[in-house]
């Protein structure tokens, strides 16, 4: 294992909502086992002990139970908790969750570190209503400074921060997100869901809700599926899932478009597609682009803010297009398919990425 020169035996603590099938709780499951396997006793404490992912919560790994049915009800229980516990380090995850566990820390006196990360551009995903960008520009501004740290998943998330606060933008660190690599098993038989026949196989991973913009994906398939053979797998599932299959129906691809569901273990699709898509209006870093460059495929995202274009190195590692254009968006999947990139540099770029070096700084931020 590498980067083990590090202190051990402190314990750490990582504070989330629950634990659902979101981006931020994948990267707390890697978090929890590097902390793990590098010596630290863990608590996960959860607002409210639920979330498809629990399975996955590594062994060691102690769960604290909040018992809040809102975020604001949990205060004082986590004060109780820091109190009684005494975590060397606590990471608080995605406001307005940080904003709460930095309260506690204060209002427990106790010498716990307060490491705050948000795991998206918060304009983007707040824009929308001026009474919530109001309440996260004055808890920022006045809150975040008292945290020992502040992480960000990517540069333009973290630049979007300090924009919308009075943050120094020095005064924010950016840490890639380290995710769960698994061994790549490229066996096309793995899943006998994708049916019959030797057709390309695209895939997209993600929850089916708006800001994935998934409607985009299918229009841009169609284009594709009146060209080629092909076979799109959203895997996935979402309150816009019942407009989505509307949607395929109406473009008349319903019969090449694999609706999956959401998978805890969504590697044996990765494992057998030929190449990836995500075809979002923004993301915070894009996990599974990195886990699509792992899978070895060929990879084509729409350059949102605010993780792709860093990820893919400006198109270096996979192909680049704008946002909301289905032509562009199919034209670069054709491409993907024809002239697919070097997996093994698709690996690589992952690990740098994602790998023991990202869970490394995350632990020197907490231990420090």
């Amino acid at each position: 294992m590498e980067g083990r020169n590090v202190p051990s035996g402190q314990r750490l603590a990582i504070l989330l909502p629950d634990l659902g099938g979101g981006g931020a709780e994948r990267v707390a499951l890697a978090l929890m086992q590097g902390f793990v396997e590098r010596g630290h006793p863990v608590d996960l404490v959860l607002v409210n002990r639920r979330g498809v992912l629990l399975p996955l919560v590594p062994e060691g790994v102690t769960i604290v139970d909040l018992g809040a049915r809102k975020l604001r009800q949990a205060l004082f229980p986590l004060v109780r908790y820091l109190r009684d516990r005494r975590p060397h380090a606590l990471h608080a995850m995605m406001w307005p969750l940080t904003t709460i566990g930095i309260l506690a820390c204060l209002m427990s006196r106790v010498r716990t570190r307060i490491i705050v990360s948000d795991h998206i551009a918060l304009s983007k995903q707040y824009g929308g209503s001026v009474r919530t960008m109001q309440a996260i520009r004055w808890s920022v501004s006045l809150l975040y400074p008292l945290a020992d740290a502040r992480v960000l998943v990517s540069s333009a998330a973290a630049d979007d921060l300090a924009a919308i606060s009075w943050l120094p933008r020095r005064n924010i660190d950016v840490i890639y997100n380290p995710l769960d690599l698994p061994a790549v098993t490229r066996d096309r038989t793995v899943t006998t869901r994708w049916g019959n026949g030797e057709v390309a196989r695209i895939i997209t991973v993600g929850v089916l809700k708006e800001q994935k913009n998934h409607a985009l994906l299918l229009r841009a398939f169609a284009l594709i599926r009146a060209q080629r053979a092909a076979r799109l797998a959203i895997v996935g599932d979402g309150v816009l899932r019942p407009m989505l299959e509307r949607l395929a129906n109406e473009l008349g691809i319903a019969a090449d478009v694999i609706f999956a569901g959401y998978n805890v273990n969504p590697w044996p699709w990765l494992n057998t597609a030929d190449s990836f898509a995500l075809s979002s209006d923004y993301e915070g870093f894009g996990n599974v682009l990195v886990e699509a460059l792992h899978a070895g495929l060929s990879v084509v995202s729409t350059d949102c803010e605010s993780g792709p274009r860093e990820i893919l190195d400006g198109g270096v590692f996979g192909r680049l297009v704008p946002c909301n254009d289905a032509v562009a968006l199919a034209e670069a999947i054709m491409e993907a398919l024809d002239n697919p990139r070097d997996p093994a540099a698709g690996r690589t770029r992952a690990q740098q990425l994602s790998g023991y070096a990202a869970i490394d700084r995350h632990l020197a931020t907490m231990l420090a």
